[in-house]
């Protein structure tokens, strides 16, 4: 039995869960998660969860939020007068306010309290803080070395070598 190791690549369906049982995230029934394991492709603790398991396993794991998101920063949080923002903009508690940077990059802030004067916005990552539990099946546990580069690069390299 082969059991999922670094630079592993691995093939899992999963369901996200926050401690009240609110499902935040889950892989398409058609569309599993592949990733190599050691890249940081996904979150620490998912990882770690993964190291080991073998192909048909499922478990149940609670990351902590160091090993997922982070502790909440209050340094992320502002509150700011409703005077500086568009007046036509809706603003609803525990709602996302889209913002695009100067770079062209999008910021999504979460809108926390809001009266009638100010607004606080945060951009932690909204499940900073926050346990999570994952459900995890591994689907294909592949151990052969991971390739580097796609295939149509691998072959420009090959023939760049040859000459």
């Amino acid at each position: 039995m082969i059991h999922a190791a670094h630079n592993n690549t691995v093939t899992v369906k999963y369901t996200g869960k926050l401690a009240d049982g609110t499902i935040f995230d889950a892989s398409p029934e058609d569309s599993p998660l592949t990733f190599i394991i050691g890249r940081g492709e996904v979150i620490k603790g998912f990882e770690a969860a993964v190291i080991g398991m073998s192909q048909g396993e499922t478990k149940t794991v609670v990351i902590k939020p160091d090993q997922a998101y982070g502790a909440t920063n209050p340094a992320l949080t502002e509150e700011i007068n409703r005077t500086d923002l568009p007046e036509n903009l809706e603003l609803t508690e525990g709602g996302q306010l889209e913002v695009t940077q100067n770079d062209g990059s999008i910021l999504l802030l979460m809108i926390g309290k809001v009266t009638e004067e100010t607004v606080t916005l945060d951009t932690n990552h909204p499940l900073a803080g926050k346990a999570l539990t994952f459900i995890i099946e591994i689907l294909e546990v592949d151990t052969e070395p991971p390739k580097e580069f796609p295939p149509l690069f691998a072959g420009a390299l090959a023939a760049r070598q040859t000459h």
